[in-house]
């Protein structure tokens, strides 16, 4: 069995260069538990915050998407403070989540094991594995994989302590939470053109993002750069 020393001495030995620490980690499991791919995210109790990290292909978009629709097992783990399991998605996915289902079945992604970082009740993200078969992950993996999530939650804790009070996030976990403010501003000048809620505002721009095939983020940039409005009493929202 893994552990967490082992863990964090294989990432944190001499200079990552250009990949962040979180990328490390992601690529390190994914190779460990023979996974198709392994993401993580930044998490609140305001929802999801940003990726930190993935492995190449499928778990960047799967990630992406579980941002731009604002459901999936990343959300859910969070949420119920829990691990969530769905060794077959073809069983479930697409009635507990109407929107993620059909995409994750269309990406090809047959299980996903999503385990929940946090502190006590305090949220920090979620590590999510990515199979294209179907299957559970067997008893031995399934340990390691939480033995990876405290390895994640020690990583961020340890990231952060290097800023000082007031100075906001490491580097490495800012971007993606930089890309989150814009998704903020967008939302709120939708609110105002379409004349509705800042919730209401966010899934118009999910829906949005989904029916035409782009990230949240270049949405939020168009809405931002007056090159896309919502409004409610026009057929196109151009």
């Amino acid at each position: 069995m893994v552990t967490v020393t082992e863990i964090l001495s294989s990432i944190m030995d001499g200079n990552p260069g250009p990949t962040t620490l979180p990328e490390l980690l992601c690529a390190k499991c994914s190779s460990h538990l023979e996974v198709t791919g392994v993401g993580m995210a930044l998490m609140s109790d305001a929802g999801h915050q940003g990726v930190v990290g993935a492995t190449d292909g499928t778990a960047r978009v799967m990630e992406d998407l579980q941002f731009t629709l604002g459901e999936g097992p990343c959300i859910d783990s969070s949420t119920e403070g829990r691990p969530v399991l769905q060794p077959d998605l073809a069983m479930t996915a697409m009635t507990r989540w109407p929107a993620f289902g059909p995409a994750v079945m269309d990406a090809g992604v047959a299980a996903i094991f999503a385990f929940p970082l946090q502190v006590g009740g305090i949220k920090l993200g979620v590590l999510d594995l990515y199979r294209d078969t179907t299957g559970n992950l067997g008893a031995a993996a399934f340990t390691d994989a939480l033995v990876y999530a405290d390895a994640a939650v020690v990583l961020l804790l340890h990231l952060q302590e290097q800023m000082k009070p007031g100075d906001g996030l490491h580097p490495q976990l800012a971007n993606s939470v930089g890309n989150r403010s814009e998704v903020h501003q967008a939302t709120g000048m939708i609110s105002v053109q379409a004349a509705v809620g800042l919730a209401e505002a966010l899934l118009l721009m999910r829906a949005h993002a989904f029916a035409v095939d782009r990230s949240i983020l270049k949405i939020a940039m168009d809405v931002i750069n007056r090159r896309l409005r919502f409004d409610l009493d026009r057929d196109d929202n151009v």
